[in-house]
């Protein structure tokens, strides 16, 4: 099972920007579509954003559309969010996942294949 760990998070004032990372163990990084979610306090864990093995396709949902980009280095097993015009809405842990399915808008996560999270503070 592939193992993740994602790094970038902290603190940041309104506006602002982070990039998130997301280190996979394995040789099968390549093969499988990846994604991102967050889980802010007291909410459920929704999806953020999502890419193909290729990374020609990608997916977000509506909230970051146009200020988060994902990304992926195959070479490097590494999955990236780049976050800009940070919102205060954006707090929370953010997750990386290695996907179950993933076509057009559609993504399924992988439940086994989760991080450990990132924690994303934006000030107002």
């Amino acid at each position: 099972q592939v193992q993740l760990v994602e790094s970038g998070g902290g603190l940041v004032q309104a506006g602002g920007s982070l990039r998130l990372s997301c280190a996979a163990s394995g040789r099968t990084f390549s093969s499988y579509a990846m994604g991102w979610f967050r889980q802010a306090p007291g909410k459920e864990r929704e999806f953020v954003a999502a890419i193909s093995w290729s990374g020609d396709s990608t997916y977000y949902v509506d909230s970051v559309k146009g200020r988060f980009t994902i990304h992926r280095d195959n070479a490097k097993n590494t999955v990236y969010l780049q976050m800009n015009s940070l919102k205060p809405e954006d707090t929370a842990v953010y997750y990386c996942n290695q996907a179950a399915y993933y076509r057009g808008s559609t993504y399924r996560p992988n439940p086994r294949s989760w991080g450990q999270g990132t924690q994303v503070t934006v000030s107002s």
